[in-house]
């Protein structure tokens, strides 16, 4: 019985771990001047707006475009439960706040972390493309840099928008299986 606590016991605190290196690594941004920012999609409500998590994320990648940190915004999603494409729909919403047409690329098919890490490198080769800084909730950014590492960009940096919510709880414990499973890849 001894045993079985211990292990539970190490167990737990070994998931606490990596839950808090994870958050501390997302939280730590590493924003310089790249060639694009890519915004990973999350949900769009049914009218083509964004939620408030995605909108987020659309603010912090304007900011750096106004900023004058990346001259190109790259998003990637794909279609929910709602039937509206993420891609498109962030452009649109990027568009309506003062980024030209032109400086926006849609990834329609970004399902999920590993596409958009495969689509965008792709895209970003064919826009002679050469450096990314990566935009999406800090729980997510160790993974999604991970993944662009594995498709052949490495160094990419991060930036995280300013917004919590309860069930970033649930996020985190999730990321912790997702990143191993990554790395295992």
């Amino acid at each position: 019985m001894r045993w079985i606590i211990g292990t539970a016991v190490a167990g737990a605190a070994a998931l606490t771990l990596c839950a808090g290196l994870i958050v501390a690594d997302g939280l730590t941004d590493e924003v310089r001047p790249s060639d694009v920012a890519v915004v990973l999609g999350s949900k769009v409500n049914p009218d083509g707006t964004p939620s408030p998590r995605l909108a987020a994320r659309l603010g912090r990648a304007l900011e750096l475009y106004r900023a004058g940190v990346t001259p190109r915004i790259l998003v990637s999603g794909g279609t929910g439960i709602e039937g509206v494409p993420e891609g498109t729909a962030m452009k649109r919403w990027l568009v309506s706040q003062g980024v030209p047409d032109a400086a926006v690329i849609v990834d329609d098919q970004g399902v999920d972390t590993r596409a958009t890490a495969r689509n965008a490198t792709a895209l970003m080769r064919a826009h002679d493309l050469r450096s990314a800084i990566v935009v999406s909730q800090y729980f997510h950014i160790p993974r999604t840099r991970l993944a662009f590492a594995q498709e052949g960009l490495p160094g990419v940096g991060s930036a995280h928008p300013d917004y919590f919510e309860p069930r970033d709880l649930y996020a985190i414990a999730r990321e912790v299986p997702g990143y191993a499973s990554y790395l295992l890849r």
